[in-house]
Order: C-alpha cells, then sequence, then structure tokens
C-alpha cells in the first residue's frame, strides 16, 4: 500500500505530469468552455434567452477549473501556452458547432440584373415567402428579392440562386427574432424550439 501511494506521488510530481497532463487538461478545458461560450453568445443574438443560462452555468464553471490550475502551477509557461491555445481553438470549434446547428432566420438579399419573375414564381413554389420590387442600380434596372428564411434551409438556397445567375449578387443577416411570415410547412428538427419560449406548450392545449 505504501508503495502505491509513493508511485502516485511520484507520478504527480514528476515531469510528464508538470508539463504534459495539466497542460492538457487546461487546453481542452478552454476548448470546453470557449466553444459553450461562443455557443452561448450566439444564442443570446438568435432570441434563446432561456437556454443561454444553462450553457452560461457550464461555461464558468469549466473555467474556473481551467483557471485553477493555472494558478496552480504559475511558474509553468506550458500552462499559459495551454490556456491560450485553448482559448483559441474553443472559439473556431464553437462557431463550427453553431454553424452545422443552423438555428435561427436569416434574411437574403438578392440583386439581380436579369428578369426574375421565373426565379421568384419557383421560390413561391417550394413556399418561401417572397418580397420584391423594381429599383435602380449603378449600371441599370434591377429587381430586389427580399426573403426571411429558416437558415437550416440556406444550403438549399444558395443553389437555386447559383443556378438563377451565378453573377448574383446577395447577402445574408442573422435575424433575432419574427413575428409572421411564410415558412416553409415541412418540420425541421430545432433542439431549443421549445426553449426558446418555455410555456408555449401549455398555451397550445385546448
Amino acid at each position: 500500500m505504501n508503495r502505491i501511494t509513493e508511485m502516485d506521488t511520484t507520478f504527480f510530481s514528476s515531469e510528464l505530469f508538470a508539463f504534459v497532463i495539466i497542460p492538457l487538461m487546461i487546453f481542452f478545458a478552454r476548448i470546453c468552455d470557449v466553444s459553450i461560450g461562443t455557443i452561448r453568445f450566439i444564442l443570446i443574438s438568435r432570441g434563446f434567452k432561456y437556454i443561454a443560462p444553462v450553457f452560461g452555468f457550464f461555461e464558468v464553471i469549466i473555467w474556473l477549473l481551467a483557471i485553477g490550475q493555472v494558478l496552480g502551477n504559475i511558474t509553468n509557461p506550458v500552462c499559459y501556452i495551454a490556456y491560450g491555445g485553448g482559448f483559441a481553438a474553443g472559439t473556431y470549434i464553437g462557431m463550427v458547432i453553431e454553424e452545422r446547428m443552423r438555428l435561427g432566420l436569416a434574411i437574403i438579399r438578392l440583386i439581380s440584373s436579369k428578369p426574375a419573375d421565373d426565379f421568384i414564381r419557383r421560390l413561391r413554389q417550394y413556399g418561401y415567402g417572397v418580397t420584391n420590387f423594381s429599383a435602380h442600380g449603378a449600371y441599370g434596372n434591377v429587381t430586389i428579392i427580399y426573403m426571411v428564411v429558416k437558415r437550416s434551409k440556406i444550403p438549399y438556397l444558395i443553389p437555386l440562386i447559383r443556378d438563377f445567375n451565378p453573377n448574383s449578387f446577395f447577402t445574408i443577416e442573422d435575424v433575432k427574432s419574427a413575428s409572421e411570415g411564410i415558412f416553409q410547412n415541412e418540420p425541421v428538427y430545432d433542439p431549443f424550439s421549445h426553449l426558446k419560449r418555455p410555456f408555449s406548450i401549455f398555451s397550445k392545449r385546448k
């Protein structure tokens, strides 16, 4: 028993533990808390005000564990590198995760110099709500097409726009909330739909 205790003490005081294990723990902890923080910030901007505090709770707990290890090994420069590297990696990973989740709504503005009547009719047949009007651009008359769509539909809309006009100019902007609109009827899985309005499930009951 004493021999096992001595081996454990030797391992925890070894250079391997100080310069490899602890920095790796800090690195992965920072990846977790910064990824959660990035997603939390984006959820707030999308209007998910009820789920964002839950993410914030776990974010701070993990951050405390990471900063505690840094302060406990304040003379170890490898811990500083791991802390900064985890922050950078966590920011990127958080954005990738949020992009794949595709939560919320987006505004698509398309400016086309080509006649767009057939394209607009096609979009409406697919169930998209489209507002269009004529305008005058730098090189003549143009058609401006305005849509508010679910972000999960953007990967399907971009090929339609490119097929209509490969040189089309369009912008995509995030929408925090929308009260009404025309959207496609097929259900799209949203893991936070009820958390955005937690009591809406009761209001639908008769």
